[in-house]
C-alpha cells in the first residue's frame, strides 16, 4: 500500500527505477551483471522459486513476523536487540577486512579497505589501511592516551613518526564520516536501534526481508527499511542490514538518500562491509599497544 502511494505521488517510472536500484525488483540482466560491488551479492529472486524448492527450504534464521496492529519496524527492532544481546554474550573480539564508502560533506568518497581488529573490553581498535593510504596505521583504546588516537602515516609522512590526535578533530576526521570511537559492529547495532526506535513514531515505512541473501560467500538475512517520501524525521530513504545466518552478526549495512529527480537512482550515503570476519581471536591489550608491540607501528 505504501508503494502504491509512492507511485501516485511520484509516478510509475520513478517508482520502478527506485525499486530496481534497491533490489526490490530485478532488471533483465544476470545476477553477476547487476552487481555494483563485488563484495555484495543479493539473491532477490527467492519469490520465484518452484513450490518443491520452497517446501524443502530451511527455516528462516530470524522471525520477522509482524504482530497485528504493531509498527512494521517492531520485528526489526526485536531482531536487532536479540542480535546485540547474543553478540555481547558471545563475542569478545573480532578481526575482518572492513570495507567502507561514505558521503562526507555531500561528496561520496572512494571506497576504503582496512584490516580491522576490535576488542570489546576495554573497547580497543586497530586499523591498518589497505587502500587507499596503504600502510597507514591507527589505534585507539578507550580510557588510554588521554582519549587520543595514535596514527602512523604512510609514505614520506611516516618519517614524522606517530601522532596523537583528537579522534573528533579535523585531522582525524578528514575524509571520514564517523570517528574511530564509534567504529565496529556493536556500535552499528546501537545506532540502528536508536534510529529505528525513533522512526516507530511515524508512518510511511515499508519493511521487506530476504533470508537467502549473500554477502560474499556468507548466507545472510537482508532486512530493508524504505521511507518513500522524504521527511525531516527520516535519515535515509532506504537502509539495508545484512545479518549472517550462522554467526547471527551483522556483516553489511548500506543506506541511500532520496533521488534528486524522478529518473535518478537513490544516491548511496554510506556502506559498510565486515568481510572475512573471524570472532574470538583471543586478542589482548598488546594487540593494540602502539608503544610496546613490535609487530605494529613499525617505522
Amino acid at each position: 500500500m505504501l508503494f502504491a502511494n509512492y507511485v501516485r505521488s511520484h509516478g510509475t517510472l520513478r517508482c520502478l527505477l527506485v525499486m530496481v536500484a534497491l533490489g526490490l525488483i530485478a532488471p533483465a540482466v544476470s545476477a553477476e551483471e547487476k552487481l555494483s560491488d563485488a563484495t555484495l551479492r543479493v539473491a532477490d529472486n527467492t519469490a520465484a522459486a518452484a513450490p518443491a524448492q520452497a517446501a524443502t527450504a530451511p527455516a528462516a534464521a530470524f522471525d520477522l513476523t509482524q504482530k497485528p496492529g504493531e509498527h512494521p519496524l517492531m520485528p526489526v527492532l526485536r531482531i536487532v536487540e536479540a542480535t546485540q544481546a547474543e553478540f555481547d554474550a558471545n563475542v569478545k573480539d573480532y578481526s575482518c577486512t572492513f570495507i567502507k564508502q561514505e558521503r562526507v560533506d555531500g561528496e561520496l568518497g572512494e571506497e576504503q579497505k582496512i584490516a580491522l581488529k576490535i576488542m570489546q573490553q576495554p573497547f580497543s581498535v586497530y586499523m591498518q589501511f589497505l587502500q587507499p593510504f596503504a600502510g597507514r596505521e591507527v589505534a585507539w583504546v578507550e580510557g588510554e592516551n588521554s582519549g587520543r588516537l595514535v596514527v602512523l602515516e604512510t609514505g614520506f609522512k611516516r618519517m614524522m613518526g606517530k601522532m596523537n590526535l583528537d579522534p573528533n578533530g579535523s585531522l582525524a576526521m578528514k575524509g571520514q564520516k564517523h570517528p574511530i570511537t564509534s567504529v565496529g559492529i556493536r556500535n552499528l547495532m546501537i545506532k540502528l536501534r536508536k534510529m529505528w526506535e525513533a522512526e516507530t513514531k511515524f508512518a510511511e515505512c515499508d519493511v521487506t526481508s530476504n533470508p537467502n541473501s549473500k554477502i560474499g560467500d556468507r548466507s545472510c538475512t537482508m532486512i530493508q527499511v524504505v521511507h518513500p517520501i522524504a521527511r525531516q524525521d527520516f535519515k535515509f530513504h532506504a537502509a539495508r542490514l545484512f545479518i549472517d545466518n550462522e554467526l547471527k552478526i551483522p556483516v553489511h549495512f548500506d543506506a541511500f538518500l532520496w533521488p534528486e529527480t524522478e529518473t535518478s537512482e537513490p544516491p548511496l550515503d554510506e556502506r559498510f562491509t565486515y568481510a572475512e570476519l573471524k570472532v574470538n581471536n583471543d586478542f589482548t591489550a598488546k594487540d593494540f599497544d602502539s608503544k610496546n608491540n613490535p609487530q605494529i607501528f613499525k617505522q
